[in-house]
């Protein structure tokens, strides 16, 4: 009986143990936290740890993942440089999180650019359009964030995350 409890409860203190000792980063809804790894390295799901950005053991969409992580834990510099190191740059997620973190440093209008060229890449990617949105209610386009807000409702209808972000943030640029 005592072997049986410690074969079941030993990987239960295992995991308690160790997700106290690791901090998680927010990521998207549609994908599960993942340890912040030190300044120069990523997260690899395969191997579940974090590896030097130069290893080539690590696939683009692992460094994609992590670079939007560093960039929404405001690590904006961090995570262009390991969008630099991609093999493929120009697809739709690395070019809206490039966006993203350049928008987020004030460089809007290369922010714009980098989201109008994602949405050439895939134009049914409701969270660029919110960014890019986004972008255009910083700029005081408020009619060109107007138009993303529809497409973004064409998309994924008006009660998903993307459509009620961009909707509150022009509804307060209007009230300034």
């Amino acid at each position: 009986m005592n072997t049986r409890f410690a074969v079941f409860t030993a990987p239960l203190l295992l995991a308690v143990a160790l997700s106290g000792s690791l901090a998680f980063a927010n990521g998207d809804a549609d994908e599960p936290s993942k340890p912040n790894c030190p300044k120069g390295q990523v997260w690899d799901s395969k191997q579940q740890r974090c590896l030097k950005q130069t290893s080539s053991l690590v696939p683009d969409a692992d460094r994609t993942d992590y670079a939007y992580r560093l960039a929404k834990d405001g690590r904006y510099e961090e995570a262009l440089t390991l969008l630099d190191t991609l093999k493929e740059p120009n697809t739709a997620k690395a070019l809206n999180y490039r966006g993203y973190a350049t928008r987020k440093l004030g460089r809007t209008d290369e922010g714009i650019n980098y989201y109008l060229q994602s949405v050439k890449l895939d134009p049914q990617y409701a969270q660029v359009r919110e960014y890019l949105g986004e972008a255009y209610v910083i700029k005081g386009r408020l009619d060109l964030a107007q138009e993303q807000l529809q497409q973004i409702k064409s998309i994924c209808g008006n009660t998903c995350e993307q459509y009620q972000d961009l909707a509150e943030a022009i509804n307060d640029s209007s009230k300034t």
